[in-house]
């Protein structure tokens, strides 16, 4: 079964001050979609996930290890497994930030619970 979904009409997590996120997912991939204000509370942390981070609409800088990037629309970068990393919108409007993991994380398993129905063997993420 195939179902078209827009990132605005999809359940959003509310995550901590100036930052919610949703997500979409295929067999073996998913993608979040973060909506970053301006006065987000920055969140340094790592994982053991590899991310893809891509900007799609606003100005961020993303903190990487030591290392700082500006990143504007079409930008995007690779976050190793188990580096230091956060995003810091710039200017006054809402960043929309796009991580990609792949295979899925299974904590964040609950932003694609309303596709369910689309996966025969349902949201099992091992």
């Amino acid at each position: 079964m195939v179902k078209l979904y827009n990132w605005n009409d999809l359940p959003r997590q509310f995550v901590r001050k100036g930052i919610e996120r949703c997500g979409f997912r295929g067999e073996d991939v998913m993608l979040v979609m973060n909506f970053a204000q301006p006065e987000i509370q920055i969140n340094p942390h790592q994982h053991a996930f590899e991310q893809l981070a891509l900007c799609i609409h606003g100005r961020l800088k993303y903190h990487v290890g030591d290392e700082v990037f500006e990143m504007t629309p079409g930008s995007m970068l690779r976050i190793p497994p188990n580096t230091m990393h956060y995003a810091e919108p710039v200017g006054d409007e809402v960043v929309l930030n796009l991580d990609i993991f792949a295979p899925m994380r299974a904590d964040y398993r609950h932003l694609v619970e309303y596709q369910k129905d689309e996966f025969d063997r349902g949201i099992s993420i091992e």
